[in-house]
């Protein structure tokens, strides 16, 4: 910057001088001001640049803190998404054929096993096979399946009460050789469900030579309980004779009383005898003297067949099990299922003839898995028969008996009336007549045999069984008297313990056998049953029921 006159003669220059300081002056200002300005601007920047990094620090670090609630999908191709679906569709379908195939296989292995296993004996455990059962295992298995194979020797068996006498050749051997047989084949055990015990003099209060033989039963008897195990279940009487179970007990039996009263509300009215598992009777004799030789009955012993006899053992052992427990299980164990029923039953050689035979039980309650019940059993025989059924029974009602109030109870009449009016089937009904029949059972009979015209083909016939009876046996009391219990069609032999009411297939325990041999052309047990029927039916012992007739006699 220059330097300022101050003399006169030099003021225009000095003016000048002046302007162009200020000028300059001016300037250096505004510099100044636009740098101080520029620099708070650079410093408002640098502090919003800070703050805007602080925020962006505390929001990173809050987002390393937590999860976000938003999932992320990225965008899927719809073709993908498409042959995606398409993939997963295909598999399940595979993952369901494969199971219906799995399960198929296992159902047609266990129908195979249910047709050869009564015939072959080392189906089980075949040379060629991959798979082996352990030994324990295979030894049971083995055993099994060559029981299943023994030649199974069925005969029937009745007791034909003193004095009765048939013009017919068509005979049996008697309950009580059956019984005496049974007794001296046992090795091992003695199985016996029973309704109850009277087998001598004594406990009916008689002196009568015919209880002999029932007295002779209860001796051998005695005398296996302290040798082989003895096991006898029996329902829980109260006010019946107890002396004949006390014997039995003392002498080494296991005796167990079954309270169907408490459980069901009905009886246990099963009478069988199951023996080292391989032999056994069932049918209409109780463990009475009478029943030997003072009451009409019938029954069936199988010799030599454990498959039959391990599947009864099944149904010994729920009554054992519920006599213990006082209780019904629901469900019940796996081992008490069994294999065989209407459905399936057991494949199996009788008296050398192609057989097939099960065991029914009742009541429902009763019943374990695969166990067909008596009712259910007995309406199938009716139901598959195309020609006749003959039935012979001691009391047929289509009620309930003892419960109360009583209960019309139609299930076998109207199967039996059906089976006359749409198939054409001939039905005869051959029931007891004696001083406790109950009277209302006339009218119902004679409803059933109204049913009966030629010109529509409609055949049902009714039939009274009479035993005759001295002044000596009608002092017997609950003697002379068809006490059977049996179905025969022209397809299958029933043989069973109860009578066709409807209290001894709802509440009541009854079993029954029932064979079916219609494949064979040899004399079967089917054919024989039918002559004992027809024997009856035509004997002077029986008469067609009358719209007067009284079952008193």
């Amino acid at each position: 910057m220059r330097q300022m006159s101050s003399g006169p003669g030099t003021e225009p220059a000095t003016a000048a001088s002046r302007t162009e300081d200020l000028q300059m002056r001016g300037e250096c200002y505004t510099d100044n001001v636009l740098k101080a300005e520029f620099q708070k601007e650079q410093e408002l920047l640098k502090e919003t640049e800070a703050q805007f990094q602080g925020i962006l620090r505390e929001k990173s670090d809050r987002n390393r803190n937590m999860k976000s609630d938003i999932t992320y999908n990225p965008m899927v191709d719809p073709e993908r998404r498409r042959q995606e679906f398409s993939r997963r569709a295909q598999l399940f379908a595979r993952c369901q054929i494969a199971l219906a195939a799995v399960v198929c296989l296992l159902l047609a292995a266990m129908a195979l096993y249910n047709i050869l296993s009564p015939r072959s004996a080392g189906s089980a455990t075949s040379a060629g096979s991959s798979f082996h059962y352990p030994a324990s295992i295979s030894s049971r298995l083995q055993e099994a399946v060559e029981s299943c194979s023994d030649p199974c020797k069925i005969v029937l068996v009745e007791s034909i009460p003193e004095g009765m006498e048939f013009n017919s050749s068509t005979s049996n051997p008697s309950i009580f050789q059956a019984w005496v047989r049974l007794m001296s084949e046992a090795r091992s055990s003695v199985d016996i469900a029973s309704f109850y015990w009277t087998l001598t003099n004594e406990d009916t209060s008689t002196h009568e030579p015919s209880a002999s033989q029932g007295e002779e039963v209860l001796k051998r008897l005695a005398e296996l309980s302290g040798k082989l195990r003895v096991r006898i279940a029996v329902d829980s009487q109260e006010g019946k004779p107890q002396a004949d179970l006390k014997l039995l007990n003392d002498s080494g039996a296991d005796v167990r009383t079954v309270n169907m009263r408490a459980l069901t509300t009905g009886v246990l009215h099963t009478k069988f005898w199951l023996v080292d598992k391989k032999h056994l009777y069932i049918g209409s004799a109780n463990m009475d003297w009478r029943s030997l030789t003072q009451v009409k009955e019938l029954g069936a012993v199988v010799y030599n067949c454990s498959c039959l006899a391990s599947d009864l053992e099944k149904i010994f052992e729920a009554y054992w099990l519920v006599g213990g427990s006082q209780s019904i299980p629901s469900p019940w164990p796996s081992t008490f299922s069994t294999l065989y029923n209407k459905d399936t039953p057991l494949q199996l050689p009788l008296n050398s003839t192609p057989s097939s035979a099960y065991l029914s039980s009742s009541p429902p309650s009763f019943c374990a898995a695969g166990r067909t019940p008596d009712l259910q059993s007995l309406l199938s025989v009716i139901d598959d028969a195309e020609e006749f059924i003959y039935i012979a029974v001691m009391n047929y009602l289509p009620t309930t008996e003892y419960t109360h109030p009583k209960r019309y109870w139609a299930d076998i009449d109207t199967q039996l009336r059906r089976s006359a009016y749409e198939r054409k089937v001939k039905v005869c009904l051959l029931i007891s007549c004696w001083p406790h029949s109950p009277p209302v059972m006339l009218p119902f009979l004679k409803s059933l045999a109204s049913v009966h015209d030629y010109r529509n083909k409609l055949d049902v016939q009714v039939r009274l069984f009479t035993v005759p009876a001295d002044p000596r046996q009608k002092a017997i009391p609950y003697a002379r008297v068809n006490h059977n219990k049996y179905m025969v069609t022209d397809k299958v032999a029933y043989i069973g313990t109860s009578n066709w009411s409807g209290d001894y297939f709802l509440n009541t325990a009854g079993s029954a056998l029932v064979v079916n041999q219609t494949d064979s052309p040899d004399p079967t047990v089917q054919s024989q049953l039918k002559a004992v029927f027809e024997r009856d039916w035509h004997s002077a012992y029986s008469a067609p029921i009358r719209h007067g007739a009284n079952l008193k006699h």
